[in-house]
């Protein structure tokens, strides 16, 4: 994209077209591309109007990839996808229905998955150490910690 200075709203918003086109994008995304456009504040509550309206923003649409894409390729849990949608303004209830995205049979596989990986990754004698650097992995990764905890537990000393 041309980041350069947009003086035409036309321009400005054929140009966000074809940047929400490309992937779905949330409004603080486009929000913060058009000030770096240095686009007046009525002028871009305007141009985000017409996306919404034209579906090129769709919130709810945003948090549903948002989620399947974060926990399928990256594999976060649901905590941490929670928390950057958060730090996007992505309401409570769009978060709510992006979750619902994840299969919950498959997303304990994956927590699963990655417990089994961490385990034969660490070299570690001391099983208390063991256990607290698998746990602080996975909670890290964005998974619940009664999850995390229940599955540390099963480790055999």
């Amino acid at each position: 994209m041309n980041s350069k200075r947009v003086y035409d709203i036309k321009v400005a918003t054929d140009r966000l077209k074809d940047y929400c086109a490309i992937q779905d994008r949330c409004q603080l995304e486009v929000i913060q591309k058009m000030k770096d456009w240095g686009l007046l504040k009525i002028t871009q509550e305007h141009i985000l109007g017409i996306l919404i309206q034209e579906r090129y923003v769709d919130e709810e649409r945003y948090s549903k990839s948002f989620c399947r894409g974060k926990f399928k390729i990256k594999k976060w849990g649901k905590r941490k996808i929670i928390n950057e949608l958060k730090k996007k303004h992505i309401s409570e209830n769009c978060i709510l229905n992006g979750l619902k995205e994840i299969d919950e049979v498959q997303y304990l596989k994956e927590l699963e998955s990655l417990y089994q990986k961490k385990i034969n990754n660490i070299h570690e004698k001391n099983h208390f150490i063991k256990k607290n650097k698998i746990a602080t992995y996975l909670i890290n990764k964005g998974y619940e910690s009664n999850l995390v905890w229940d599955k540390v537990r099963e480790l055999k000393e």
